[in-house]
C-alpha cells in the first residue's frame, strides 16, 4: 500500500512561510491603497519587469494564455493564417493561437533539449504563416537566431513563449528581449509564481504597447470609450504588489534551482536516465528538472509508492488530442515530440527544496534502476 507523499514535485509553503511577512504588507498596502485595478502596483511591476527582460514596456495581464492570445490580435493575425509552433508545450500555447483564428502548424523538436527543432523550420513556412512561436520550455530558450533568420526571410513576426523561462538567458539576452513581443507566465509553480494566475507580454515596440493596453481594457484609451472590440483581461493590484516584491528574489529562486540541478546532474549522472541538456549559449534556470527513461511509467508508479511525486510534462503532445484534431495532424507526423512524450518525467524541482530531500529522491531512484548514484555531501538546506 503506498504512503502518503512524503515529497512533493513542487510546493510553495516552505517558502510562504519566509516570506509572508512581506507578501501581506503588500497586500494591505493595495487594500488601503483604493485603487483595486490598474494602479500603482500595476505600473511598478510592469516597469520593474519589463527593465529585468530588457525591453521598454510591460502589459500586465490575467493570465499567459490571454497574453499569447492579445498578442496574436495585436499582430492581427486571425482566420486564414497560419502559427508555427511545437506540440511538445503546454495546451494554452495553441489554444491561444486557436481561440485568435489562426491554425497551429506544428514542427517536431530536438530530442536532447525537447526545444523546437529549428532547422525545421524553413519547410514548415506556408503562404499563410504569419508568425513564429517558439516555447522556451522547462527554463533555457530556443536558439533564437536561427528563428530570425528564418522570420527575417520570410517576413515573419517573432513571438517568444516564456510562460517557463523566467530569467532564463542565450548568449546573454534574456527570454523575451529576442522578438517582436515575450509573453511570460506568473502562474504559481512558474520561476517567479504568484498565488494565482497572471501574465505579462513585453515589448520594444510602443505600438505594439500601445494596442495591448488597449485590447486589455475592452478596446478602450478612455474609460466608457471603445475604440476597437476588445477584452478584459487586466493584471490586478494585489497580485501586481506580490509579483513585483518577489521579483526582487527572483535571481535568488534561481540560484537555488540551478544548485539543486547540478547536484541531481551529479547525484544521477552514473544511472541510466537520460538528464537534462543544455543548448549552447544557453543559461538554464531549471523550471522543471526533466529526465528521461524508457521504463518512465513504472518508475514513476514505485517513486508514488515510496512517498514521491513526479510529473509528465507533457503525456500527450498537442497534435494527437481530440481537441485540435480539426488541424489534420495525426500519430507519427512528429515522432521525435511522440518519443519524447512517452519517455520524459520532471523531478521535484523548487527553491524550498532541501538536499535531504533530494537526496531521497537520488537513492529511490537508484533502488528503483538498481544502480548506483554518486556519492556526495548531505546537507538539509540549501546555502
Amino acid at each position: 500500500m503506498s504512503q502518503l507523499p512524503t515529497i512533493k514535485v513542487w510546493d510553495y509553503l516552505e517558502e510562504l512561510e519566509e516570506e509572508k511577512d512581506d507578501i501581506l504588507e503588500g497586500i494591505l498596502k493595495v487594500l488601503h491603497s483604493g485603487r483595486l485595478v490598474l494602479g500603482e502596483s500595476g505600473r511598478n511591476f510592469e516597469s520593474a519587469f519589463s527593465a529585468y527582460c530588457g525591453v521598454d514596456h510591460g502589459i500586465g495581464v490575467d493570465n499567459a494564455t490571454n497574453g499569447l492570445f492579445l498578442a496574436l490580435k495585436a499582430l492581427n493575425i486571425g482566420p486564414g493564417d497560419e502559427v508555427i509552433t511545437v506540440s511538445n508545450t503546454a495546451v494554452p500555447t495553441a489554444a491561444a493561437i486557436v481561440a485568435a483564428g489562426a491554425a497551429p502548424r506544428f514542427v517536431d523538436i530536438d530530442p536532447e533539449t525537447y526545444l523546437m527543432d529549428v532547422s525545421l523550420l524553413e519547410a514548415a513556412v506556408t503562404s499563410r504563416t504569419r508568425c513564429i512561436l517558439p516555447v522556451h520550455l522547462y527554463g533555457q530558450c530556443v536558439d533564437m537566431a536561427a528563428v530570425q533568420e528564418v522570420a527575417q526571410r520570410h517576413g515573419l513576426t517573432v513571438m517568444e513563449d516564456c510562460a517557463q523561462a523566467h530569467g532564463a538567458t542565450q548568449r546573454g539576452r534574456k527570454a523575451g528581449s529576442m522578438s517582436d513581443m515575450g509573453v511570460f507566465s506568473f502562474y504559481p509553480t512558474k520561476p517567479l509564481g504568484g498565488y494565482g494566475d497572471a501574465g505579462m507580454v513585453v515589448t520594444s515596440n510602443p505600438e505594439l504597447d500601445h494596442k495591448l493596453r488597449r485590447l486589455r481594457f475592452y478596446g478602450m484609451d478612455t474609460t466608457y470609450y471603445s475604440e476597437e472590440p476588445g477584452f478584459n483581461s487586466r493584471l490586478d493590484e494585489i497580485h501586481a504588489e506580490i509579483l513585483l516584491r518577489k521579483l526582487s528574489r527572483l535571481d535568488g529562486y534561481i540560484a537555488k534551482r540551478r544548485a539543486l540541478a547540478e547536484r541531481y546532474d551529479r547525484l544521477l549522472a552514473s544511472t541510466s536516465l537520460k538528464l537534462p541538456s543544455i543548448q549552447a549559449g544557453n543559461e538554464h534556470v531549471y523550471y522543471l528538472y526533466v529526465c528521461a527513461h524508457p521504463d518512465r511509467d513504472r518508475i514513476i508508479a514505485e517513486l508514488k509508492h515510496m512517498g514521491i511525486l513526479v510529473n509528465i510534462s507533457y503525456p500527450w503532445p498537442i497534435h494527437t488530442m481530440r481537441g485540435f484534431a480539426q488541424f489534420g495532424y495525426h500519430a507519427g507526423d512528429l515522432p521525435k515530440t511522440e518519443l519524447a512524450a512517452t519517455h520524459i518525467f520532471s523531478l521535484p524541482m523548487y527553491p524550498a527544496l532541501t538536499f535531504a530531500a533530494q537526496d531521497k529522491v537520488c537513492t529511490a531512484l537508484g533502488d528503483i534502476l538498481g544502480e548506483p548514484i554518486a556519492k556526495d555531501e548531505r546537507l538539509d538546506g540549501l546555502p
